[in-house]
């Protein structure tokens, strides 16, 4: 609907001499009553011409060329809307076009020869994944996704840090337990991580080394403790995002920068351009230039990198390896640390608008009304694979993304486990689910819709108002796609599949479909099978099942 209204309009534009490059923007109105879709181009050109924007809109709508077949009504609304409302038989002849396309319809080219990297999750390997972490890589996983059914080539990545304080912990608690397991009275570190996890991976230490860690100098054991509870985790994590069905193509380590003295090079550049100086034993980076409130240390007194250097060193990484778009998604804990991240970013000479932050707020975990704020095995946190095991991965997915990202997410456990239509994703398969019933019902019948006969549906006789209100809504899928490419948002997919399943039940609920009119019956068959088909392609972006049958 979008495309044939910006080429008649552009068409008018251009006949009263108006054209002048801009991008028509059409949306749909809050209120049904004011059509199927609307635009402001008027509004946007009354100010130029210096003229009245309704007299504008006069001018415009007078020039367009519109067919009665496929527009009933155009009108001027406020300060200068122009309002469009489509027959119902241009609406539905689009839906052979839908089947058509099945799979591939909402993709684009838009993104075509670019190539975007997003980074999400970049826990540290110090224990299992919290349910924080399970959202991000819900929400940056479905991005990956959309991203790619933009046509961009799109790079999953992880970045993790396996050096410092925190390893050095994991690597004492991980040694600790190791030797409680031969003597029960061996002390464990006071700040040491708790949990059961750590005495699983002292046990699979045991069954590979048995005692020998005992007869070690207790440098090079605790040496071979962090290398060995490292990997063990880094597996236990990969195995958890496998359960969501999330991969990544590339998991970058923090260390290689320091090794291959990429950090050096930072600061020896900014010191080039004057950006970095001494003071007090630090080194400091003149965040002032861009725009911040004070200077930043970069290295501290005692030498130790700040968690900025490294950051703006990974984001030169990232560029130089020939990125167009950076996503960077975070939890809403780092998001004081981003504006000196892209002060740096411009100070090495990148351009900081390539980098789009995506940032999410915290989850909070219900069952029965009440929070749940800790498991046995991580001692002060609920872990994804937990989650997981609960309520399956589609609800874990579905349900960390149906809220805005920048939202605080209230997870009801007792609602993902219950199986009727209050389960948003429930809700969702269930009507995926029906309409397979109903197409093999249809095909049992002999009168089931075949690929090959999509252009002799007659869907000019779907003429109910539940039935074009049905397939009005599946013909907004690929602007849907359009809009979260444009804001990042993804919890507008879930909003929109929700109206879908809502607009094919009140369809559903009011008219027959396998009916003795066989025209018929074989047009309405055929808007169950484009709702299946819009409801499987969101659920392929969302990561999670459509099911044949429930």
């Amino acid at each position: 609907m979008k495309k044939f209204l910006t080429e008649k309009v552009s068409a008018a534009l251009a006949t009263l001499g108006y054209r002048d490059g801009m991008t028509l923007v059409f949306e749909k109105p809050k209120l049904q009553a004011h059509g199927d879709l609307t635009t402001n181009v008027a509004m946007l050109l009354a100010k130029s011409l210096k003229k009245n924007p309704r007299a504008v809109a006069q001018e415009i709508v007078g020039a367009l060329k519109l067919e009665p077949e496929n527009v009933s009504k155009v009108e001027i609304a406020g300060p200068g809307f122009i309002n469009f409302t489509f027959t119902g038989s241009f609406v539905t002849r689009q839906l052979g076009t839908l089947l058509a396309q099945g799979a591939a319809f909402g993709k684009s080219t838009l993104g075509a020869g670019k190539k975007i990297q997003v980074e999400f999750v970049s826990a540290n390997p110090t224990g299992p994944l919290s349910v924080g972490h399970g959202r991000q890589a819900a929400v940056g996983d479905t991005l990956a996704n959309l991203l790619q059914w933009m046509g961009y080539a799109v790079t999953r990545e992880y970045y993790y840090n396996n050096a410092g304080r925190q390893m050095r912990m994991l690597a004492e608690s991980t040694y600790a337990r190791y030797i409680q397991l031969f003597d029960d009275s061996h002390p464990f570190p006071e700040d040491g991580y708790q949990g059961d996890y750590i005495r699983d991976i002292a046990e699979s230490l045991r069954t590979q080394k048995g005692g020998a860690l005992r007869k070690q100098d207790k440098e090079q054991a605790l040496e071979f403790c962090k290398s060995f509870a490292e990997q063990f985790l880094f597996e236990e994590i990969k195995k958890v995002l496998a359960r969501m069905g999330v991969k990544f193509d590339v998991f970058y380590n923090e260390d290689s920068l320091y090794s291959s003295g990429k950090i050096q090079e930072v600061i020896q550049e900014l010191r080039t351009k004057g950006l970095a100086y001494d003071q007090d034993g630090a080194v400091w980076f003149k965040a002032t230039t861009f725009g911040a409130e004070k200077d930043r240390v970069i290295v501290k007194s005692t030498g130790e990198p700040t968690y900025r250097l490294p950051d703006i060193a990974y984001h030169r990484e990232k560029f130089r390896r020939g990125f167009d778009v950076i996503v960077d998604i975070f939890g809403a804990d780092h998001i004081a640390t981003i504006p000196d991240v892209l002060a740096g970013v411009k100070a090495l000479g990148y351009d900081s608008e390539k980098v789009k932050v995506v940032i999410h707020q915290f989850v909070t975990l219900l069952k029965d009304g009440q929070q749940v704020k800790m498991s046995k095995r991580a001692a002060n946190f609920v872990t994804l694979d937990e989650l997981i095991d609960e309520v399956g991965s589609d609800a874990v997915r579905f349900f960390f993304i149906m809220r805005s990202i920048s939202s605080h997410l209230e997870f009801d456990l007792n609602l993902a486990k219950e199986q009727s239509e209050n389960n948003p994703v429930y809700y969702l398969q269930y009507a995926h689910a029906r309409i397979a019933s109903i197409l093999r019902f249809a095909e049992g019948e002999g009168s089931g819709p075949k690929l090959e006969g999509f252009a002799s549906i007659k869907f000019e006789l779907l003429r109910e108002q539940a039935e074009i209100d049905l397939a009005k809504i599946l013909l907004e899928f690929p602007d849907t796609i359009e809009r979260i490419h444009s804001n990042f948002e993804p919890h507008h997919l879930p909003n929109y599949l929700n109206d879908v399943a809502a607009a094919f039940h009140r369809f559903y609920h009011d008219h027959r479909v396998v009916i003795d009119d066989k025209a018929l019956s074989q047009a309405r068959l055929g808007l169950c099978l484009a709702t299946k088909t819009v409801l499987s392609n969101g659920f392929a972006i969302l990561g999670i099942s459509a099911p044949e049958r429930m």
